[in-house]
Order: C-alpha cells, then sequence, then structure tokens
C-alpha cells in the first residue's frame, strides 16, 4: 500500500505563498488607482506620459523572466523570493515620494525587473511540493493572491486616497513587503527533504511521486529545443493576448467607472471589487473540477471567450446604461481570472522538468509584453478617441484569438483504455 501524501502541505506551504504572492501584486493594480486619484495631476503628467507609466512595468518585468525562472529552477526560489519582497516593498514605498515623472519611469521599470522573478519562481516551488493530480488547485492558491489583492486594494486604496492622498496609498501599501520577507525565509522550504515539519516516510512518498511523473513526460535536450517547440511558442502567444486583455482591465476599470456621472473615489474603489469576487469563486472553482477530471482545456478555453464577449458588449452599450455596462464587466473580469490554475497546470504536464523553469519564464515573460502592450494600448486608444469602445475591442479580439490558441495548444485528457475481459 503507498503512503498518504501528507496533507499538511497544503497548511504549511499554500498560505505563506498567497500572502507573498498578494503583496509582490500589490503594485501592479494599484498604480491605476493612483491616476484616476490625482498623481497625474499633481506630477503634471499628460496623458501620453501616464499611458506610458501604467504599461513600464511590464517592459521590465518581460526583460528578466527567463534569468529569474532559471536562477528559480536551478538554485533557488526560496532566496530570489527574499530579496525581491525587500527591494520590491522599497521601491513601492519610494512611488509615494517621487516628485517628478523622470523618477516615476525609472520606479515603474525598476519594479518590473524585481517582480519579474516572484511569478515563474513561485510556480517552481509548487511544482517541487504538489502532484499532477494537486497542480491546478495549488497554482490556483498561488494566482488567487492577484484577484484577492485587487479586491480589497481597491475598497483600501479608494479610502486612502480619499482620506490621505496617492503618496500615502503607495507607502502604506509598500512597507508590508519589506517585513513579510523576513517571514517568508523563516516558514518556507525549499523540497520536501528539507522540511523538519515532514516525517522521513512522508518526505520520500511526495520525492517519489514527482519522479515517477517525470518519467511519462517526453524528454527535451535543452532551453534551445523548447523554445523552438510549437507548442511553447503557441503557449507563449496565447498568454500575450489573455494579457492584453487582463492588464488592459486591471488598470483601466478604474477610469472607466471613474467615468460614470456623480462617480467619487470611494464608490468606485466598491464597485472596482465586485469582479474580483467572482474571479476568486470561479479560480476555485475551475481548479477543483480540473484537477477532479484532469481536463485543463475545457477550464480555460469558454472563460476566455465569455470575457471576449462582455468585454465587447460592455463598452459598446456605454454609460447611458451604465448599470447593465457594469454587470458586463463583472462577469469579464470573473471570467478572465477563472483559468488560470488550470492553465498552468497545463504547462506543467507538456513538458519536462529541466526545461519548465526556463519556459515558464519564457511564456511569462510574453505575457509581460502581453501586458505591456495591453496597459499602453488601452490607455492611448482612450486618450486618441476619447472613450473606451475602441480599446476593450481591441481586448475583446486578442481574447478570442487566445480562446483558438487555447483550443489548438492544450491537449485534451487521455481516455483511459478499457481492461480487455480474461476468456
Amino acid at each position: 500500500m503507498k503512503p498518504q501524501l501528507a496533507q499538511v502541505r497544503w497548511y504549511r506551504i499554500i498560505p505563506v505563498v498567497f500572502v507573498t504572492y498578494s503583496l509582490a501584486y500589490l503594485d501592479r493594480a494599484n498604480f491605476g488607482f493612483a491616476v484616476a486619484g490625482g498623481m497625474a495631476d499633481d506630477l503634471k503628467i499628460d496623458p501620453n506620459t501616464s499611458t506610458l507609466l501604467s504599461s513600464l512595468f511590464f517592459l521590465g518585468y518581460f526583460f528578466f523572466q527567463i534569468p529569474g525562472a532559471h536562477y528559480a529552477a536551478t538554485r533557488t526560489a526560496k532566496k530570489l523570493i527574499f530579496i525581491s519582497l525587500i527591494l520590491w516593498g522599497g521601491l513601492a514605498a519610494a512611488t509615494g515620494m517621487v516628485n517628478n515623472a523622470t523618477a516615476l519611469i525609472v520606479i515603474r521599470f525598476m519594479l518590473g525587473v524585481v517582480e519579474s522573478a516572484v511569478m515563474p519562481a513561485m510556480l517552481i516551488l509548487l511544482s517541487q511540493w504538489f502532484t499532477k493530480e494537486e497542480r491546478s488547485r495549488a497554482n490556483t492558491f498561488l494566482i488567487l493572491g492577484n484577484p484577492v489583492t485587487v479586491l480589497w486594494m481597491s475598497v483600501l486604496s479608494g479610502y486612502l486616497i480619499d482620506s490621505m492622498g496617492w503618496r500615502w496609498m503607495f507607502i502604506i501599501q509598500g512597507v508590508p513587503g519589506i517585513l513579510w520577507a523576513f517571514i517568508w525565509w523563516k516558514l518556507i522550504d525549499e523540497r520536501p527533504m528539507q522540511a523538519k515539519w515532514l516525517t522521513e516516510e512522508e518526505k520520500i512518498a511526495v520525492e517519489e511521486k514527482l519522479k515517477a511523473e517525470q518519467a511519462g513526460i517526453k524528454p527535451v535536450k535543452n532551453y534551445a529545443e523548447a523554445f523552438k517547440s510549437t507548442k511553447v511558442i503557441l503557449l507563449c502567444l496565447q498568454y500575450l493576448l489573455w494579457s492584453v486583455g487582463v492588464y488592459g482591465f486591471v488598470m483601466w476599470l478604474p477610469s472607466i467607472i471613474k467615468a460614470a456621472p456623480n462617480m467619487n473615489m470611494v464608490t468606485t474603489g466598491w464597485l472596482s471589487a465586485v469582479p474580483y469576487v467572482f474571479a476568486v469563486v470561479g479560480m476555485l472553482a475551475a481548479s477543483y473540477f480540473s484537477d477532479k477530471t484532469g481536463n485543463r482545456k475545457v477550464f480555460v478555453w469558454p472563460f476566455l471567450l465569455v470575457a471576449a464577449v462582455c468585454l465587447y458588449a460592455a463598452v459598446w452599450i456605454g454609460t447611458e446604461q451604465f448599470w447593465l455596462a457594469y454587470a458586463l464587466l463583472v462577469v469579464a473580469g470573473g471570467a478572465l481570472y477563472t483559468p488560470y490554475g488550470p492553465f498552468f497546470a497545463a504547462i506543467a504536464e507538456i513538458l519536462p522538468k529541466n526545461v519548465i523553469g526556463g519556459a515558464i519564464g519564457l511564456i511569462n515573460s510574453l505575457g509581460a509584453l502581453g501586458s505591456f502592450a495591453g496597459s499602453y494600448l488601452v490607455g492611448y486608444l482612450n486618450s486618441e478617441t476619447g472613450n473606451f469602445n475602441a480599446s476593450y475591442t481591441l481586448m475583446a479580439v486578442a481574447l478570442v484569438l487566445a480562446t483558438v490558441i487555447t483550443i489548438v495548444v492544450i491537449p485534451a485528457p487521455k481516455v483511459a483504455q478499457p481492461i480487455p475481459e480474461e476468456v
């Protein structure tokens, strides 16, 4: 009889990972509130520069994904995330102290550089703790830090800007990252064999299960071969297009809501939080059923298509029917986040362990490029056209293309062959 994999892994690893990614994600989303809350006026930033600043974070994020992922996979994810948390917290707090656009440009780019290692390093860390049957749920609890952060941050940021101004919002939301780095260092172990809170039998059971899973994956010689793989190229393109939709939505949703008649920052904060409630529910449900059925594909593409339809419909309905348009945006926001767990679980099942770090880094870096394009192009089209119609149509088209690629590249689950009856 095989030993039961220790359930205590979920209680020791997942909460720490969740809080860590939540803090690292914070500054990606609160910048949109600062723009809507007076930062552009205070620093005399014109619309084009504001658009550049909103997207510049992702340019730094793009360039340093692969080195960070490779270091995490071959050396240590734990130390990389520890250093990133300290640097991120300091830069985030420094954002509240700038007095000109030039300093802000430097800080936004460096924030992207520092945070670029966190996501791939986290995914690699989880792949060393959780098996194939658990991975979608584990990844979802990590990425759940994304919508949960935006949820509470939307409400808190609205109140902080209204009562203290955008500068104190950045400072107050930056300091916890520095403090949490030391908690992370104390609580996280790199691999099961290093965990003093597991028995020897429990350590060996997890390590052997993970090793056995690699035996069923077609070997890939090196990063060069992996990066030339059609599947990797298509996954990169899919995630780029998906990210155009996600970050165009995240960065500009507060501005869309704020543009409604008689809308203040506190109400904007509350209304901006609602899509992420649906995102949390969707992510948990999709990851559970994806792991239970072993089907990744069906829990990715339908949600991307729903998001595309809702985004397109919402902006063309317009502010004349604000609440109907807002309801569609809520559904779109939930659908955009729901597939993350199954998607990243699928990547780990397509590629072998020796190249997974670099491949995740490459895919995530192209996602960052899509995030840059999404936040920049949405802002540019908004300022050029004076409305959100063209920009949200762009996001809808990108999501439709991502849907098609998902259907092509992510394999359907293998159907178990019936055991022949003995004659």
